[in-house]
């Protein structure tokens, strides 16, 4: 009972931080809210369970190798943001087009991504959970997504961003202290659980590969020029990352030593069956900050795979005329295929944007950065073609 009011007590003092004019009034911290809310979006709900069980003890180790990989890609964004107002040449211009139409069709991927996992979150704590009505909740929400983006409602939606980061935050904050103190208790019981890898080193790698969708989201800061300088975006998108990898860390760290891997229990909640173990008020409050950050960061992904869309047919398509297409696509995936297979998708087209901005840095730089770059896009490349989904049940 205490550790429940602590959670409680900790997010409410979290969330009521967000709000504090000093903090929310901060142009850097405004910037960073954009990407933060991404990165931390809905990798996290899904991230843990999946790593716990494919990786044991091994765990944090491949949320570095994955937090590694997304500073990287991180830098490559940040030296063409820096790189903004020099002139491009007809070669840069060219890529970078073709990198937005990539950036386009991940999110298409993305958008489908979240809406499934707010289905599946939506029907896990009633009486109706189950695969067929988690997909019939996120048609539904495909399509008022859908109809807001058409009808011109998609700027009221944005709106909620600040509030959804907020709560998620807040949130977070609460499942670290229920995490930590369940540690710390099985700790000093000795009774932490040390597994193996599942897998072997390739089949791992290719995993990490499958899954860098859960820490993208840091490339958002390169398209808010129209309210932020350069130096300020890059500074937010790098604060962004460096705090999004020390939730993960932390979260992976404590995660990973506490159950013991059940890969026949592995689906899109099972973190939800995790912390009803941990404390009793954490799967209200998870499920509260999935349906939030789920359909906030579709509304955004699908908002930005519109307005790129028509930015690449320099105007011939409206985005509220892309809308409906990119939905449909959306439906098809979530009909078609599971939750573990769309995250792959959904990684490999990111994987193939952060290869374009590996490309692009490449070009822009000079000596051992620009071979460092090249080295990246190589990565990216490999990332592209080969990740691979995790196992569900």
């Amino acid at each position: 009972m205490l550790l429940n009011f602590s959670i409680f007590l900790l997010s409410l003092a979290i969330l009521g931080a967000m709000f504090l004019p000093f903090l929310r009034g901060r142009p850097r911290w405004r910037a960073m809210i954009t990407p933060l809310a991404s990165i931390i979006g809905s990798g996290f709900l899904i991230l843990g369970p999946i790593l716990e069980v494919q990786f044991g003890a091994w765990a944090p180790v491949a949320m570095a190798v994955l937090c590694l990989a997304g500073w990287l890609f991180g830098a490559a964004v940040r030296t063409n943001i820096a790189a903004e107002e020099t002139p491009d040449t007809a070669l840069v211009a060219r890529i970078e087009q073709v990198a937005q139409l990539a950036l386009a069709f991940a999110y298409v991927i993305s958008v489908a991504y979240y809406l499934n996992l707010f289905g599946a979150f939506a029907v896990s704590l009633t009486p109706w959970d189950g695969d067929l009505t988690a997909r019939i909740v996120t048609t539904v929400m495909l399509g008022v997504v859908a109809v807001a983006g058409f009808s011109g409602g998609f700027h009221a939606l944005e709106n909620m961003e600040y509030a959804t980061v907020a709560l998620k935050l807040a949130i977070i904050g609460g499942l670290l202290l229920g995490l930590a103190v369940f540690f710390g208790g099985k700790a000093v019981d000795h009774a932490l659980i040390f597994d193996p890898s599942r897998m072997g080193p390739w089949d791992a790698l290719r995993l990490i590969f499958g899954l860098i969708v859960t820490v993208q989201g840091f490339e958002t800061a390169r398209y808010l020029g129209k309210s932020y300088d350069a130096p300020t975006r890059i500074d937010a998108m790098r604060w962004a990352q460096m705090l999004a990898t020390a939730i993960y860390m932390i979260y992976i760290t404590l995660l990973a030593f506490l159950f013991t891997p059940d890969a026949h229990n592995l689906n899109e909640t099972a973190i939800i069956d995790m912390m009803r173990v941990v404390a009793p008020i954490l799967p209200g409050m998870l499920v509260a900050a999935a349906l939030a950050a789920q359909f906030s960061a579709a509304v955004a992904d699908t908002g930005g795979a519109g307005g790129l869309i028509s930015e690449f047919t320099r105007g011939k398509i409206a985005p509220k005329h892309a809308y409906p297409v990119l939905i449909a696509t959306g439906v098809a995936l979530t009909w078609s295929t599971d939750i573990f297979v769309i995250i792959s998708y959904a990684s490999r087209a990111f994987a193939a944007y952060y290869t374009l901005q590996a490309v692009l840095a490449a070009l822009q730089s000079k000596g051992l950065k620009s071979g460092a770059f090249w080295a990246l896009a190589v990565v990216g490349l490999a990332m592209t073609l080969l990740g691979i989904p995790a196992e569900g049940s």
